[in-house]
């Protein structure tokens, strides 16, 4: 089985589930979001079935940057499109459908250098909290900047466009602030796992990682204590968010991209 096809359809429908949920929110097409989570699924079968057909060519699981990226982006897409059922997230497909296609190309570009042949169970549970943990952060940050276009709008009073696309604004702000309690839970998860199976969360290839997600952790912590308590909201919650999210893109694909693409093509 090729992968090349099956990442072509998924790419084709990435894009087109995000064009029409971008014309929707710039109000060019009516909101339909059955058929985008359509489009969205089809893209995410397509989606599976390439990376089970890199796996089969690799001849077993690939931890490099371009595999990473494309299962964090099939596992980001689903909770997206899961998500979707039941809180008014599918806006984030905008911006995060085409990542995914994104990581796609890259998967189909770039070759992978780092193989893991086999996981325990106490690993695989720390790698799947990470994974679901950085895909709510991942929806978060996309909600996050929908956030500040909408609040941008409404202090220049300006009505129309995506501020009637989008939920009102207190929605958009518990959603917001509903995926970074669900984020945390995960995220506090992956680094007690890491703590309890890793052997050593500070050694030389990991160091990076640990503390990243440990200032990311104290990040979101602080926000949603400065929400609780202080009431912080707006524009601070999501330049707080957006740092922390950033804080966590380097803790899993920083080192990767630097000594699989920097330092190898140097």
């Amino acid at each position: 089985m090729q992968a090349l096809p099956f990442a072509l359809l998924a790419i084709i429908f990435y894009l087109g589930a995000a064009s029409w949920q971008g014309l929707a929110l710039s109000r060019r097409v009516p909101q339909r979001p059955l058929l985008v989570r359509g489009i969205g699924l089809l893209a995410l079968v397509c989606h599976a079935l390439t990376i089970i057909a890199i796996l089969r060519e690799a001849g077993g699981l690939e931890l490099g940057l371009s595999s990473s990226a494309v299962l964090a982006s099939a596992v980001i897409a689903a909770l997206l499109l899961a998500v979707s059922l039941v809180k008014p997230v599918l806006n984030a497909s905008v911006g995060l459908f085409p990542l995914a296609a994104i990581t796609l190309v890259l998967a189909m570009g770039l070759p992978d250098s780092t193989r893991d042949t086999g996981l325990p169970p106490g690993i695989a549970f720390h790698i799947i909290s990470s994974a679901l943990a950085f895909s709510l952060f991942a929806i978060a940050a996309v909600q996050a900047v929908l956030l500040a276009a909408q609040n941008q709008a409404l202090r220049h009073h300006h009505t129309r466009g995506i501020v009637q696309s989008l939920p009102p604004l207190t929605t958009m702000e518990r959603v917001l602030f509903e995926l970074i309690w669900a984020g945390m839970l995960l995220l506090t998860a992956s680094i007690i796992s890491g703590l309890v199976f890793l052997d050593d969360l500070f050694a030389q290839h990991l160091a990076h990682k640990t503390i990243l997600s440990l200032a990311a952790w104290a990040i979101f912590s602080a926000l949603l204590a400065g929400h609780h308590w202080l009431g912080w909201r707006g524009l601070r919650a999501v330049r707080w968010t957006l740092g922390g999210s950033l804080l966590l893109v380097l803790a899993y694909f920083g080192s990767k991209f630097a000594l699989e693409v920097i330092f190898q093509s140097g």
